[in-house]
């Protein structure tokens, strides 16, 4: 949270120097204008015309699958399983999609790339000058804190753009979908916002919509909810930089295997198999996981999220193990996945 205090100090300085003073930006108009620039930014992700298309005035249809958002020079990021097809009963990634602007000028989109990581596809928009008709999304360089406003832009159930409203809840969850923490959100979100973004209340990015648990609405196999997760915005950075460079981003790999067992009355990691780099460092099987680099670990998903987000391939880092009756710190030099 910003302190008022440091405001006031920096205002007296200025007025000492004789500087003018621009007042502050009021909070609702700070909110009302962050909102505009995240709508301007945001896409839906066109589908084939079917029953439930969405009809215009001059007759055309149309309806949305999902959502998502222009980061810069025309490069749109939405989520990976927003845009994924059915073939012959196989999902495949189209290699062109169409999207449609809040201006509601469709344009078509030519696949980047996807993650192999995460649930995260980019890809960029075709057309003379389409990307300077559309708002460009930045990424806020600082994480929200459990409790921070934010909001989404999207097309739940095909409709909108909507905005949904909510705060950060738990922002170290995790689930099956994905190989990184999520942010747990307190905010309304149906099927059709996945890819959209998750803004700061000043409409910058700290997120991509990934997920809802379904608790209250279904219209057929859609679904809304209050219950909502979305990948954090400095990893989806971090993807989008690498596809944009014509690369997947390198993460790190130990090379071991968690299992969670029982020693006394708590619950604890312990080494199920070690190999590579673990194995070269000294890990052994039955070594009970304590940190690394000093980060307690506590279960299999967040040694994950750590390796993922904080460190890079090639780093060492000190891995504290319980071996029988003795803490050993053991230095691994992490490989690359």
């Amino acid at each position: 949270m910003r302190c008022p205090c440091k405001n006031l100090l920096l205002g007296s300085a200025a007025l000492l120097l004789g500087a003018a003073v621009a007042p502050a930006e009021p909070a609702d108009h700070r909110l009302s204008s962050g909102i505009e620039r995240a709508k301007r930014a945001t896409v839906g992700i066109l589908q084939p015309e079917g029953p439930d298309a969405r009809g215009l005035a001059g007759g055309g249809r149309f309806s949305l699958r999902g959502t998502g958002f222009h980061v810069r020079d025309g490069y749109i990021v939405t989520a990976r399983h927003a845009v994924e097809q059915e073939e012959a009963g196989k999902s495949t990634i189209p290699q062109e999609i169409r999207v449609l602007t809040t201006t509601l000028e469709e344009l078509p989109a030519t696949l980047t790339g996807v993650s192999a990581f995460l649930d995260i596809a980019l890809y960029r928009v075709n057309g003379d000058g389409a990307a300077m008709r559309m708002e460009a999304a930045s990424f806020a360089q600082q994480e929200p804190e459990p409790g921070d406003e934010v909001f989404t832009v999207g097309y739940p159930l095909g409709w909108g753009p909507a905005v949904g409203f909510g705060r950060i809840g738990n922002p170290n969850t995790f689930l099956p979908t994905v190989d990184s923490r999520l942010f747990q959100l307190d905010l309304s979100a149906c099927s059709g916002n996945s890819g959209g973004g998750l803004f700061k209340t000043d409409g910058e990015v700290v997120g991509v919509m990934h997920a809802i648990i379904q608790t209250e609405t279904i219209q057929g196999e859609r679904r809304c909810s209050r219950f909502g997760f979305a990948v954090p915005g400095r990893l989806v950075q971090r993807i989008a930089n690498a596809l944009i460079q014509g690369a997947q981003p390198k993460f790190s790999k130990m090379g071991i295997h968690l299992k969670v067992v029982k020693m006394g009355t708590r619950w604890v990691v312990a080494v199920a198999d070690a190999s590579g780099p673990a194995l070269e460092g000294g890990i052994q099987k039955g070594d009970i996981l304590l940190a690394i680099d000093n980060t307690e670990i506590t279960d299999p998903a967040q040694l994950k999220n750590h390796l993922i987000e904080r460190t890079e391939p090639g780093q060492k880092v000190a891995v504290r193990v319980l071996r029988g009756d003795k803490e050993l710190v053991l230095s691994v030099t992490l490989g690359g996945a």
